[in-house]
């Protein structure tokens, strides 16, 4: 049984990039550009494994979206991982505060190591 992620990334090369990856790798990617896009994947009961979200986006930020999944019974369930461009101390502690299991700094991150802690975080091997 594959894994799904929600991709909540506005940057559409690094999304496609991240989204070709993590198929590669046997994961289901539902890929969403904003809040409001990925609120309406999560709100079609499209069963969802793990939220992989940019913390900078247009509209509502990745904190504003994360505080929106937490008011959410089944939304709230799903574990969320931060990858931005943010990280300064007090963007990583409030990322941890709304619920972020892991945040990662983009450019302290390489997508191997991005892709490999998904997959353990998600027990999926190839």
């Amino acid at each position: 049984m594959s894994k799904t992620i929600l991709l909540i990334e506005d940057d559409q090369f690094l999304s496609a990039l991240l989204k070709n990856r993590l198929v590669k790798d046997g994961l289901v990617v539902l890929a969403a550009k904003d809040s409001d896009e990925a609120m309406a994947f999560l709100q079609s009961n499209q069963q969802v494994d793990l939220i992989l979200m940019d913390i900078i986006l247009p509209g509502k930020s990745g904190f504003e979206a994360m505080e929106q999944i937490a008011g959410d019974p089944v939304a709230s369930r799903i574990p969320t991982m931060v990858i931005s461009n943010l990280g300064q101390e007090t963007d990583i502690a409030r990322g941890k505060q709304l619920g972020a299991v892991e945040y990662f700094i983009k450019a302290q991150t390489s997508i191997d190591d991005l892709i490999k802690r998904i997959k353990e975080f998600l027990k999926v091997s190839n």
